[in-house]
Protein backbone atom coordinates (compact mmCIF):
# COMPACT_ATOMS: atom_id res chain seq x y z
CA UNK A 1 0.00 0.00 0.00
CA UNK A 2 1.28 3.02 -1.00
CA UNK A 3 0.38 5.67 1.75
CA UNK A 4 -0.56 9.51 0.20
CA UNK A 5 -0.05 13.19 1.40
CA UNK A 6 -3.98 13.11 2.19
CA UNK A 7 -3.00 9.44 4.41
CA UNK A 8 -0.12 11.75 6.53
CA UNK A 9 -2.06 14.84 6.69
CA UNK A 10 -4.91 12.58 8.62
CA UNK A 11 -3.07 11.44 10.66
CA UNK A 12 -1.49 14.69 11.84
CA UNK A 13 -4.83 16.01 12.80
CA UNK A 14 -5.80 12.97 14.19
CA UNK A 15 -2.67 13.25 16.64
CA UNK A 16 -4.03 16.40 17.84
CA UNK A 17 -6.96 15.41 19.01
CA UNK A 18 -5.49 12.04 20.75
CA UNK A 19 -3.20 14.74 22.49
CA UNK A 20 -6.67 16.72 23.84
CA UNK A 21 -8.40 13.48 24.82
CA UNK A 22 -5.12 11.89 26.92
CA UNK A 23 -5.16 15.09 28.51
CA UNK A 24 -8.66 15.14 29.17
CA UNK A 25 -8.56 11.79 31.09
CA UNK A 26 -5.74 12.48 33.00
CA UNK A 27 -7.45 15.43 34.34
CA UNK A 28 -10.64 13.71 35.30
CA UNK A 29 -8.43 10.84 36.87
CA UNK A 30 -6.39 13.67 38.71
CA UNK A 31 -3.25 13.18 37.29
CA UNK A 32 -2.24 16.40 35.40
CA UNK A 33 1.64 16.64 34.19
CA UNK A 34 2.81 20.64 33.88
CA UNK A 35 2.81 22.19 30.84
CA UNK A 36 1.91 19.84 27.80
CA UNK A 37 3.58 17.19 29.30
CA UNK A 38 0.13 16.02 30.22
CA UNK A 39 -0.79 15.12 26.43
CA UNK A 40 2.01 13.28 25.42
CA UNK A 41 2.65 10.43 28.42
CA UNK A 42 -0.62 8.58 28.48
CA UNK A 43 1.14 7.39 24.82
CA UNK A 44 -1.13 6.60 21.90
CA UNK A 45 -1.14 9.98 20.36
CA UNK A 46 1.19 9.01 17.96
CA UNK A 47 -0.38 5.89 16.75
CA UNK A 48 -2.56 7.36 13.75
CA UNK A 49 0.80 7.90 11.68
CA UNK A 50 1.89 4.70 13.14
CA UNK A 51 -0.87 3.04 11.35
CA UNK A 52 -0.50 4.98 8.18
CA UNK A 53 3.52 3.58 8.31
CA UNK A 54 2.75 0.11 9.26
CA UNK A 55 -0.09 0.10 6.46
CA UNK A 56 2.52 0.32 3.84
CA UNK A 57 4.23 -2.78 5.15
CA UNK A 58 0.81 -4.85 4.67
CA UNK A 59 2.37 -6.25 0.97
CA UNK A 60 5.19 -8.18 3.00
CA UNK A 61 2.50 -10.13 5.30
CA UNK A 62 1.02 -12.09 2.96
CA UNK A 63 4.93 -13.41 2.43
CA UNK A 64 4.72 -14.10 6.00
CA UNK A 65 6.23 -11.12 8.09
CA UNK A 66 5.32 -9.40 10.94
CA UNK A 67 3.71 -5.90 11.70
CA UNK A 68 3.38 -4.87 15.13
CA UNK A 69 2.40 -1.18 15.84
CA UNK A 70 1.24 -0.76 19.36
CA UNK A 71 2.09 -2.48 22.79
CA UNK A 72 5.34 -2.55 24.11
CA UNK A 73 8.02 -3.53 21.05
CA UNK A 74 10.97 -3.87 22.15
CA UNK A 75 14.75 -4.87 19.98
CA UNK A 76 17.69 -6.14 21.81
CA UNK A 77 20.56 -2.61 21.88
CA UNK A 78 23.96 -3.11 22.86
CA UNK A 79 24.84 -0.63 25.31
CA UNK A 80 21.53 -1.15 26.97
CA UNK A 81 19.05 -4.50 26.89
CA UNK A 82 16.31 -3.52 24.46
CA UNK A 83 14.69 -0.16 23.58
CA UNK A 84 11.22 -0.20 22.35
CA UNK A 85 10.29 1.23 18.99
CA UNK A 86 7.33 2.42 18.04
CA UNK A 87 6.82 0.35 14.71
CA UNK A 88 8.59 -2.98 14.38
CA UNK A 89 8.62 -5.23 10.83
CA UNK A 90 10.33 -9.00 10.98
CA UNK A 91 10.52 -11.73 9.04
CA UNK A 92 11.35 -14.98 10.69
CA UNK A 93 15.06 -14.19 12.35
CA UNK A 94 15.10 -10.96 10.32
CA UNK A 95 14.88 -7.42 11.39
CA UNK A 96 12.88 -6.09 8.21
CA UNK A 97 12.43 -2.25 10.03
CA UNK A 98 12.27 -0.09 13.01
CA UNK A 99 10.96 3.23 13.05
CA UNK A 100 10.34 5.81 15.87
CA UNK A 101 6.99 8.23 15.47
CA UNK A 102 7.87 11.28 17.91
CA UNK A 103 6.42 15.09 18.19
CA UNK A 104 6.93 18.27 20.37
CA UNK A 105 4.53 20.69 21.32
CA UNK A 106 5.86 23.32 23.49
CA UNK A 107 8.51 23.22 25.48
CA UNK A 108 11.40 23.68 22.66
CA UNK A 109 14.37 24.61 24.61
CA UNK A 110 13.62 21.83 27.76
CA UNK A 111 13.10 19.19 25.04
CA UNK A 112 15.16 19.77 21.98
CA UNK A 113 18.54 18.17 23.51
CA UNK A 114 16.71 15.36 24.80
CA UNK A 115 15.09 14.19 21.42
CA UNK A 116 18.00 14.93 19.75
CA UNK A 117 20.03 12.57 22.22
CA UNK A 118 17.15 9.82 21.99
CA UNK A 119 17.05 9.80 17.71
CA UNK A 120 21.24 9.36 17.59
CA UNK A 121 21.30 7.06 20.81
CA UNK A 122 18.52 4.77 19.65
CA UNK A 123 20.08 3.62 16.31
CA UNK A 124 23.49 4.39 17.03
CA UNK A 125 22.80 1.04 19.86
CA UNK A 126 20.63 -0.88 17.09
CA UNK A 127 23.66 -0.75 14.88
CA UNK A 128 26.10 -1.53 17.51
CA UNK A 129 23.80 -4.67 17.65
CA UNK A 130 23.51 -5.77 14.72
CA UNK A 131 27.10 -5.49 14.41
CA UNK A 132 27.20 -7.94 17.37
CA UNK A 133 24.55 -10.44 15.46
CA UNK A 134 21.79 -9.50 17.91
CA UNK A 135 19.42 -8.44 15.15
CA UNK A 136 19.61 -11.06 12.40
CA UNK A 137 22.10 -10.85 9.65
CA UNK A 138 20.16 -8.77 7.03
CA UNK A 139 20.64 -4.89 7.27
CA UNK A 140 17.75 -3.66 9.12
CA UNK A 141 16.24 -0.77 7.88
CA UNK A 142 15.43 2.06 10.23
CA UNK A 143 12.99 5.67 10.08
CA UNK A 144 11.93 8.38 12.59
CA UNK A 145 9.16 10.71 12.15
CA UNK A 146 9.25 13.88 13.74
CA UNK A 147 6.26 16.27 13.88
CA UNK A 148 6.72 19.40 15.63
CA UNK A 149 4.33 22.36 16.76
CA UNK A 150 4.43 25.39 14.34
CA UNK A 151 4.02 28.38 17.07
CA UNK A 152 6.30 31.29 17.44
CA UNK A 153 8.26 28.87 20.22
CA UNK A 154 9.39 26.63 17.32
CA UNK A 155 10.10 29.54 14.23
CA UNK A 156 11.71 32.34 15.69
CA UNK A 157 15.83 32.31 16.64
CA UNK A 158 16.95 30.66 19.83
CA UNK A 159 18.75 32.79 22.22
CA UNK A 160 21.66 30.70 23.32
CA UNK A 161 22.85 30.59 26.91
CA UNK A 162 26.72 30.42 27.15
CA UNK A 163 29.95 31.09 24.83
CA UNK A 164 30.82 27.63 23.79
CA UNK A 165 34.16 26.85 24.41
CA UNK A 166 34.84 26.25 20.50
CA UNK A 167 32.75 28.07 17.29
CA UNK A 168 30.07 26.44 16.44
CA UNK A 169 28.87 25.18 13.03
CA UNK A 170 27.33 28.41 11.44
CA UNK A 171 24.80 26.61 10.07
CA UNK A 172 23.15 27.00 13.44
CA UNK A 173 23.57 30.98 13.38
CA UNK A 174 20.59 32.27 14.56
CA UNK A 175 18.92 29.06 14.15
CA UNK A 176 14.90 28.50 14.95
CA UNK A 177 14.33 25.11 16.59
CA UNK A 178 12.41 23.60 13.16
CA UNK A 179 15.99 25.00 11.71
CA UNK A 180 17.82 22.74 14.17
CA UNK A 181 15.80 19.83 13.70
CA UNK A 182 16.07 20.32 10.25
CA UNK A 183 19.87 19.71 10.15
CA UNK A 184 19.33 17.08 12.15
CA UNK A 185 16.93 14.83 10.24
CA UNK A 186 18.93 15.49 7.19
CA UNK A 187 22.48 14.88 8.85
CA UNK A 188 21.08 11.54 10.58
CA UNK A 189 20.37 9.99 7.02
CA UNK A 190 23.21 11.14 5.16
CA UNK A 191 25.66 9.97 7.88
CA UNK A 192 23.56 7.18 7.40
CA UNK A 193 22.27 6.46 10.98
CA UNK A 194 18.75 6.14 9.67
CA UNK A 195 17.82 5.43 5.81
CA UNK A 196 14.74 7.71 6.35
CA UNK A 197 13.48 10.20 8.36
CA UNK A 198 10.84 12.25 7.92
CA UNK A 199 9.89 16.10 9.67
CA UNK A 200 6.10 17.48 9.88
CA UNK A 201 5.55 21.02 11.08
CA UNK A 202 1.95 21.39 12.18
CA UNK A 203 -0.24 23.94 13.73
CA UNK A 204 -2.00 22.82 16.78
CA UNK A 205 -5.53 20.84 16.10
CA UNK A 206 -4.66 21.02 12.08
CA UNK A 207 -2.71 18.52 9.88
CA UNK A 208 0.65 19.43 8.09
CA UNK A 209 1.49 22.78 7.72
CA UNK A 210 5.09 22.15 6.61
CA UNK A 211 7.90 19.89 5.44
CA UNK A 212 10.76 21.96 5.57
CA UNK A 213 13.15 19.59 3.74
CA UNK A 214 12.11 17.42 0.79
CA UNK A 215 14.82 15.14 1.66
CA UNK A 216 13.02 14.48 4.65
CA UNK A 217 9.49 14.80 3.50
CA UNK A 218 6.38 12.30 3.64
CA UNK A 219 6.80 12.06 -0.02
CA UNK A 220 10.91 10.89 0.65
CA UNK A 221 9.68 8.54 3.55
CA UNK A 222 6.85 6.68 1.04
CA UNK A 223 9.35 6.12 -1.31
CA UNK A 224 11.89 4.84 0.61
CA UNK A 225 9.90 2.39 2.47
CA UNK A 226 8.80 1.33 -1.20
CA UNK A 227 12.14 0.15 -1.75
CA UNK A 228 12.95 -1.32 1.28
CA UNK A 229 9.00 -3.59 1.03
CA UNK A 230 10.59 -4.50 -2.63
CA UNK A 231 14.11 -5.32 -1.65
CA UNK A 232 12.77 -7.48 1.10
CA UNK A 233 10.12 -9.49 -1.52
CA UNK A 234 13.05 -10.03 -3.39
CA UNK A 235 15.01 -11.86 -1.34
CA UNK A 236 12.11 -14.10 0.62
Amino acid sequence: MTATFEDYNSAVRASWTGRDLQTQKQIDAGKVDAGTRGSVTGGQHMTPLQDVIAQQFEPLIEMGAVVKKSGIIPIPGFYRRTKDWDVVVTYRDMLVAAIECKSQAGSFGRNFNNRTEEAIGSAVDLWRAYEAGLVGEVRPWLGFVFVIEHTSGSTKAVRDRGKPVYRTDPAYDFSSYTVRYKLLFQRLVRERLYDATCLISSIKGEGIHDEPVPEVSTQNLTAAIAGRVEYIRGII
